[in-house]
């Protein structure tokens, strides 16, 4: 697979949610930055591949292979980035741009030892998990903070927005991954919110609050 192949089959991995959705080639185009026409050559050329399922005016799979393709890709690309962030001290807003690169890197045996070495993570820095060499992961029972009641309490286990200027504005706000969040009000008018993080009582929007994730705990 080239490098753009590779780009084509994680952006249909994503826009099928992981769970192997069918997807608009217009879809596509808008994800990768790119032409309709574009995509419809691509996808073309995946189908002769055996790595998509393509049906003209329906939209875009991807097939057994192709899934195993993309989790591979995302493994590496997860691993790489709990990498940066733990031994290189990269922040976890840096990222996703390095690891973009560096999960094109075709070696089995390097990516197996940096798993080992890090000692088998099951997520990455922004609490999305990371599938197994066999493509298993372990999935997160897992709520956004704006559809949860008054009073509940949960941990903050990730992200859905992972853009350098929501993760900055997380740190700026001193709430990250691990941090038990207690739900105290929500205004009626605009869906926003006051939390309590440690002992800080933080006002913040409903957009702020549809991004984060919580495992409820009580």
């Amino acid at each position: 697979m080239t490098l753009s192949e590779e780009d084509y089959i994680k952006a249909i991995y994503h826009l099928g949610k992981g769970e192997n959705l069918t997807v608009s080639t217009n879809a596509v185009a808008e994800q990768m930055d790119t032409k309709p026409s574009s995509v419809t050559d691509m996808v073309k050329k995946l189908s002769d591949k055996g790595v998509v399922n393509y049906k003209p005016y329906k939209g875009v799979s991807l097939t057994g292979y192709g899934q195993k393709i993309a989790l591979s890709l995302v493994r590496k690309h997860r691993l790489w980035e709990v990498f940066l962030v733990e031994k290189l001290d990269f922040s976890w807003d840096e990222v996703h741009e390095v690891a973009e690169q560096l999960e094109h890197i075709k070696s089995e045996k390097l990516i197996d030892q940096l798993d080992k070495h890090l000692g088998y993570p099951q997520v990455d820095p922004h609490g999305d998990p990371i599938p197994s060499k066999k493509g298993e992961f372990k999935k997160t029972i897992k709520k956004s903070l704006n559809e949860v009641p008054m009073g509940t309490s949960g941990i903050c286990v990730g992200v859905k927005d992972s853009s350098p200027p929501f993760l900055k504005f997380l740190d700026k706000n001193k709430i990250a991954l691990g941090d038990t969040i207690l739900v105290l009000e929500k205004e009626e008018f605009d869906g926003s919110l006051y939390i309590r993080i440690k002992e800080s009582k933080i006002h913040i929007s409903n957009q702020i609050a549809s991004n984060l994730y919580l495992k409820i705990t009580a």
